[in-house]
């Protein structure tokens, strides 16, 4: 019997990862609060289908008749979504016929699906116990570990069904979620660029392996890694932030401010966005410009509620409008003086911004289990 408890034995505890960096320009310069520094946290697991699952080779379910012919009901109550009917149909399957090991894979499924993780890992274990070779069982019994918290026995699970199918995608993905997760980033990397490989249509596999080659200092890398995110969906504002936080740190500020006026076009209400570009424009010198932006940030910041960031552009804005005033006090007495004006350098650096969390990109697993023959839908 594959008990609960000898998942437990797969794994030993490892650091968990921090998912926020934050990025040092010039001392005399602003420090961008984009998503680049502050806003690195994993894109939930997708939810796909895998590969069409295999067949076992056996073409009886069961010499058993009456349990076959549970077995086949469970099978068409499951895929009509009448998941307590599946579940007795198969149980009285397994009780004329123990072994049928898709059934238990099936049973996985449904109680994965109500949320029963531990009766799911059970079941999951059994299907293994009696189909060692099926890589479908082994993905299904990741996504439960993984949801119970247990990253390093889901690492194992994953990894498993991999070397039985090298290109099941999502376990690849799912792998590099935990990994990275777990601080290993490396091997992140490399789990990550698999998937890749396997669904080149997945934003979510370049997003966070744009995030883990960040965290490498591999910034040119992960620039390329953000830019594939937006060519698969330019509404996707947090990596048109990440990526041009990346250009500010790279030297390449004209371009920065040009992504971040495209985060802005996809999304006129986008704070952070105004923000870092107010910021980028005030490093460069354009005080009108940056207050503008600013004064956007302000708006959307109290239209949210966030009166952190609020109060900080606030600080801003009023520096910004000093600045101005001294300008312009300065260019007066030059002309008076007869002398050019001087370029105002901005000196003065108010407190960083308080990075947050953006909603939409939730690190948790993915819950679509797969069955023999069929796709789940």
């Amino acid at each position: 019997m594959y008990k609960h408890h000898q998942i437990r034995q797969w794994y030993c505890g490892f650091p968990q990862m921090a998912f926020h960096q934050v990025i040092n320009w010039r001392k005399s310069h602003l420090t961008i609060i984009s998503a680049a520094s502050a806003f690195l946290v994993l894109a939930a697991p997708s939810v796909m289908n895998l590969p069409g699952s295999r067949l076992l080779a056996e073409n009886v379910i069961s010499q058993d008749l009456d349990a076959a012919i549970f077995y086949q009901k469970g099978v068409t109550l499951y895929n009509r979504k009448d998941l307590d009917g599946a579940e007795s149909a198969f149980r009285q399957a397994l009780e004329r016929d123990p072994n049928i090991g898709m059934a238990r894979n099936y049973l996985g499924n449904i109680l994965l699906r109500q949320n029963r993780l531990d009766a799911a890992v059970q079941e999951y274990g059994e299907a293994i116990r009696m189909n060692p070779n099926q890589s479908e069982i082994y993905y299904n019994l990741g996504l439960a570990l993984q949801r119970q918290g247990q990253k390093e026995a889901a690492v194992t699970a994953y990894r498993q069904a991999i070397v039985i199918d090298p290109k099941i995608a999502t376990a690849q993905y799912n792998l590099g979620v935990l990994l990275q997760e777990l601080g290993q980033p490396q091997e992140a990397i490399a789990a990550y660029q698999q998937a890749a490989n396997l669904d080149s249509g997945n934003e979510n596999t370049f997003f966070n392996l744009a995030i883990a080659l960040q965290e490498q200092g591999k910034l040119e890398d992960a620039i390329s890694a953000y830019r594939q995110v937006i060519q698969l969906n330019p509404k996707n504002t947090v990596a048109y932030n990440n990526m041009a936080g990346l250009l500010v740190v790279q030297g390449q500020t004209a371009e920065a401010i040009n992504v971040y006026k495209q985060a802005i076009r996809q999304n006129s209400k986008d704070a952070v966005a105004y923000h870092n570009l107010g910021i980028t424009l005030y490093n460069q010198g354009e005080l009108k410009k940056a207050n503008a932006a600013l004064k956007n940030a302000l708006n959307n910041y109290r239209t949210q509620g966030n009166t952190e960031q609020t109060a900080k552009v606030e600080q801003l804005m009023q520096q910004i409008t000093q600045q101005i005033a001294q300008q312009k006090l300065q260019e007066q007495q030059q002309r008076q003086a007869g002398k050019k004006p001087a370029p105002t350098e901005n000196v003065a650096t108010p407190e960083q911004p308080t990075p947050t969390t953006p909603e939409g990109t939730p690190a948790k697993p993915g819950d679509v289990p797969v069955s023999f023959g069929q796709e789940s839908k």
